[in-house]
């Protein structure tokens, strides 16, 4: 099998999906007290699209996957970091059974686009996380172009994902969630495309205040519902 067909495979996505739902999804919502908003907004998202979040903490990548629906995260390849997650063969190999990764620059796509553009025309929908790295602090950061020119070069949507509550939950340096169950909050919006003739930073721009204004709206939820 080659490198890039595991992307696709069936019987890969079966193990996957075992390993997501019976192993992975129980973990972290028994760790976590998990609320998910926006799911009406995931009825019409079919075909390869392009998942975009704030990322503060390594709770980020599992919360989203498992808060999709089976049918949008069977095949969803989470992007992850090279430097880290490809670096051992164990973690690689974790990682690839989990999340169906592939290595990204932490500066971007840089060197990696390739694959991305490749998995996107395979009909695989992709997960990033624009900052490029975790918050330290849970604000968000900066987002980089590439996931905002990957949807301007292969004409797919942008599923914009708030996440709030995760990096209080699992902060940096930890493995593990706090005790007691803290409360993580995933929030979709409504899909983004880009608008005839938008340049990439101009989309790129309007995915991260989509993102920042799905992350207000949840703090605000939050905090109403303490």
């Amino acid at each position: 099998m080659s490198s890039r067909s595991r992307y696709t495979s069936p019987v890969h996505a079966g193990a996957r999906f075992v390993a997501q739902r019976l192993i992975l999804k129980p973990a972290i919502w028994r760790m976590t007290t998990v609320t998910v908003l926006g799911e009406e907004n995931l009825a019409g998202v079919s075909g390869p699209y392009v998942v975009v979040s704030n990322h503060s903490s390594h709770l980020d990548a599992p919360l989203i996957i498992t808060a999709l629906p089976r049918k949008l995260s069977r095949y969803v390849a989470a992007g992850a970091a090279a430097d880290y997650f490809f670096d051992v063969w164990w973690r690689k190999g974790l990682t690839s059974l989990f999340f169906n990764a592939f290595p990204v620059d932490r500066t971007g796509l840089r060197g990696r686009k390739g694959l991305a553009t490749s998995l996107l025309d395979d009909g695989v929908p992709l997960l990033l996380f624009p900052e490029g790295t975790r918050s330290r602090t849970g604000e968000m950061g900066s987002f980089k172009p590439g996931a905002a020119a990957l949807c301007i070069s292969r004409d797919v949507p942008c599923l914009p994902v708030a996440l709030v509550g995760a990096s209080e939950a699992m902060p940096h340096g930890r493995n593990w969630p706090d005790r007691g169950r803290p409360p993580v909050y995933v929030t979709f919006g409504e899909p983004m495309r880009p608008e005839e003739g938008e340049k990439v930073a101009q989309f790129s721009e309007r995915i991260a205040k989509a993102v920042r204004s799905l992350y207000d709206y949840t703090t605000s939820y939050r905090d109403d519902h303490a």
